[in-house]
């Protein structure tokens, strides 16, 4: 197997995360991190034997052995790093949001075009193996005529009027927050899971803390410090919404995300419902998938290779009884990138088989129609382009 070498921009929560699952991602080694906390970046250097930090991501670029790129940086630095790194023949992964705005992710898209550069987002919850198996049931027909899709995206850290992160600010996260940080989570998910793309929106959000107290430091994400000073500040984006959805064929759908949904910490759910049967699945629970059924017992899937579809059992990397969640999600998304990479294949010729820019791209259309919506107290529809 040819090694891959790859750096990560970004020395955060996701930074964090994207080391832990490049480190058991066959045939990768992790070259550098660039980072404004250098402190930080060398800390994760020193514990996982990575050779170079630096403080300025373009020095990565100028590296010829390094073949691609993890951009986990805020968001609006999405649209600079991503753009450097087409240009520069640089693959790259990129976190979500793709830029803060479907203008500057237009521009990416139109950039790729005959670069050769392959291209993934980290919408990492397709790759758990009982989506894959949702999404192979639902191809072949098992639930019937698809007529409802209805969830939730719930979490608690921003309950308070004292908890802040860089998030908060429209300037770095953008102009939207719930649904473009979460929401499109779910959206990207059902879209995968049905083979449906959503067509219209009618959305009603709400900041329920309309000024917060930001510490006079930087907070982590999922972190809180009590102890530091803090200025009063205007929020500008949302904290909970709810979305009515129309998918292509006339399904119907709704979705409630939330940040201030006290005691969820990442509850991620979807219900699936068919003329034949329904399905439903639970992030926080991600070993078991719901079958329900009309005129026999319901059913619990378990996570067990022998008892999935052979597509979706190469996403489960232990056997039944052996739980398995959010860590794996990255792992199998980094997997099919980096053997994608090796193949030398041009990721303008195939459908890729893991989610890229076109999709962010997607995603933004879908959070333009929703503020558009909220804003106009009406149904839009989803920019096609």
């Amino acid at each position: 197997m040819r090694t891959v070498r790859t750096a990560i921009i970004g020395s955060g929560f996701m930074g964090s995360a994207h080391l832990e699952a490049l480190l058991r991602t066959p045939g990768v080694v992790v070259q550098g991190i660039a980072s404004d906390d250098l402190e930080r970046a060398n800390e994760l250097a020193d514990n996982f034997a990575i050779p170079t930090v630096v403080n300025d991501w373009e020095e990565l670029l100028q590296q010829a052995d390094i073949e691609a790129i993890h951009n986990c940086t805020p968001n609006h630095l999405h649209h600079k790093i991503n753009l450097a790194a087409i240009k520069s023949g640089k693959h790259i992964l990129s976190e979500k949001p793709l830029t803060l705005t479907s203008n500057e992710s237009l521009e990416l898209i139109r950039a790729l075009d005959g670069s050769g550069v392959v291209n993934a987002m980290n919408y990492n919850y397709r790759m758990y193996p009982l989506i894959q198996e949702a999404r192979i049931r639902v191809k072949n027909g098992d639930l019937g005529e698809l007529f409802l899709v209805h969830g939730n995206y719930l979490q608690d850290w921003l309950l308070y009027n004292t908890d802040y992160n860089w998030r908060l600010e429209t300037e770095r996260g953008g102009s939207s927050r719930a649904m473009a940080d979460i929401g499109t989570h779910w959206c990207d998910l059902l879209q995968f899971i049905t083979d449906k793309k959503i067509r219209s929106v009618n959305a009603n959000l709400r900041t329920i803390h309309k000024t917060r107290y930001k510490p006079s430091g930087d907070v982590q994400t999922f972190h809180q410090d009590s102890q530091q000073e803090t200025d009063s500040v205007e929020i500008g984006t949302e904290d909970l919404g709810h979305i009515h959805l129309e998918f292509e064929g006339g399904l119907s759908g709704s979705l409630v995300v939330s940040q201030v949904s006290s005691g969820r910490k990442n509850h991620l759910s979807f219900e699936i419902s068919g003329g034949k049967s329904s399905l439903s699945w639970n992030q926080e629970e991600p070993n078991s998938l719901w079958i329900g059924h009309r005129d026999q017992p319901n059913q619990i899937l378990a996570k067990d290779p022998g008892l999935l579809e052979a597509e979706a059992a190469e996403y489960a990397h232990f056997p039944g009884g052996h739980p398995e969640g959010y860590p794996e999600g990255p792992l199998n998304l980094f997997n099919k990138f980096y053997s994608f990479i090796r193949s030398g294949e041009d990721p303008g010729d195939i459908a890729l088989p893991f989610p890229n820019f076109y999709d962010g791209h997607r995603e933004n259309l879908i959070v333009d129609a929703i503020l558009k919506s909220n804003k106009q107290r009406q149904w839009i529809k989803v920019d096609a382009n």
